[in-house]
This record gives C-alpha cells, sequence and structure tokens, in this order.
C-alpha cells in the first residue's frame, strides 16, 4: 500500500552513496508525510470537517474501509493504528509518527527484496548504513514520471503528484535534480502548480484522488 512512501525513499537513497540526500529532520517528515497520502488515497484517513468527531483539520482514520481497499503492510499499519486511537493535528503526526516510520519503510523495503542494508563506517558510537538498490527498474520509472511531469508538461499519475508536493514543501527537489538558476525557477513554477491540486483539472477526479488532493493541501504547511 505505501506505493508514495516507498517510491520517494527509492528515489532519495538512488545516488552514488546508497543513502537518502536529504538531511534526517526534513527526510523524516516528508517520509511521514508520504505515509499519511498512502492511507489518504487508500480512503483510510481525512481531514475532519466541521460535524466530525474531532475539530475540523485533524487528520480523522475512517471506520470501514472498501471491500476492495490493498491490505496494509508493516509502513502504514502502525500510521493508521495511531489514528485510529485518536486524530491528530498534521504537524502534531509528522513530529509523533515519524519516530520509527523511516525504520519500517527501510526494514519492508529490505524484505522484500527491494534494497540491501550494508553497514558503513561511522563516528564511534553510532551506525550509519547504506541501502543500494537491487534493482533500479522501480526507482528508473518513478524518476522518468517526475521528469516527464516538471519538464514535458505530462500530466502526473497521483503517485508522482504526491512525491512532487510533498519534496516541494520541505525545498528538497535538490536532493533529486541537479539545475542552473532557470531550471530551478522553471521547476519551482511548475512544482507549485502541481502542489495546488491542479494536477486533476484535466480529468474528473474519483473519491480517492479528490481525498488525496485535500489531504495533501492540509499536510503541506506542517510541513513547510
Amino acid at each position: 500500500m505505501a506505493k508514495i512512501a516507498e517510491e520517494l525513499f527509492l528515489l532519495l537513497l538512488d545516488n552514488g552513496s546508497a543513502q537518502p540526500a536529504l538531511d534526517k529532520p526534513r527526510r523524516t517528515r516528508v517520509l511521514t508525510a508520504a505515509v499519511l497520502l498512502d492511507l489518504a488515497y487508500a480512503c483510510r484517513i481525512r481531514p475532519a470537517v466541521p460535524g466530525d468527531p474531532a475539530p475540523a483539520g485533524q487528520l480523522l482514520a475512517l471506520s470501514d474501509a472498501a471491500p476492495t481497499a490493498e491490505p496494509l503492510d508493516p509502513v502504514t499499519e502502525p500510521v493508521l493504528r495511531a489514528l485510529q486511537k485518536r486524530p491528530l493535528r498534521p504537524a502534531r503526526a509528522l513530529s509523533t509518527l515519524g519516530r520509527r516510520t523511516e525504520r519500517n519503510l527501510a526494514d519492508h523495503l529490505e524484505r522484500t527484496g527491494q534494497i540491501r542494508r550494508i553497514r558503513v563506517p561511522a563516528k564511534r558510537f553510532r551506525r550509519e548504513y547504506a541501502w543500494p538498490l537491487t534493482n533500479r527498474d522501480r526507482v528508473g520509472r518513478a524518476r522518468a514520471e517526475v521528469l516527464a511531469v516538471l519538464f514535458e508538461d505530462q500530466v502526473p499519475a497521483p503517485s508522482t503528484a504526491a512525491i512532487i508536493s510533498l519534496l516541494h514543501a520541505v525545498d528538497g527537489l535538490g536532493a533529486l535534480l541537479s539545475l542552473n538558476d532557470r531550471g530551478w525557477r522553471w521547476v519551482h513554477a511548475q512544482a507549485t502548480e502541481i502542489a495546488t491540486g491542479t494536477w486533476g483539472d484535466d480529468a474528473p477526479m474519483a473519491v480517492p484522488e479528490m481525498n488525496l488532493v485535500v489531504t495533501t493541501a492540509s499536510v503541506r504547511p506542517a510541513l513547510m
């Protein structure tokens, strides 16, 4: 289920060091936000509105999943269970649910054979790892989609729009791209437009896409 979070993490690892190309504070927040958006796209959570049993704007777990909903995985399940206990404001969710999100994500990708874990030299009393990709097919497709959206005006898939929106919110697109000033002005304009949710204007949105757009709009200010 954690397609957005998985592909975002793989993109951050796709470099010569096989270590995430984003500092830990931003990385923790953006990966946790990606898991929240995975749950939103699966219609498992949404921001509360007036009339809900939670203050408006808090992230609310939905009581019933659709019969066709994808099963939870070790990345999304702990986040959903926490929100089932009590709704949280996005900023609170990012700070409290992010403590184990990256570890769960790395463990899950390693168990499913998408990355390997290698211990690398580090300062005394610290453990640091690299996570080489076992196959670049998935990350290659994800990177190609991001580039096509940003530079070729391709309409983004929901997961690609979410990745661009989240990285834009934490000023993290530089972890994926190396551009001159003119290129960054273009990318910033494109990413800003995508982050507003206009990527779905070309076709009627189904409920999952609508919920993803609304939840992205709720989570992004907490990242910024």
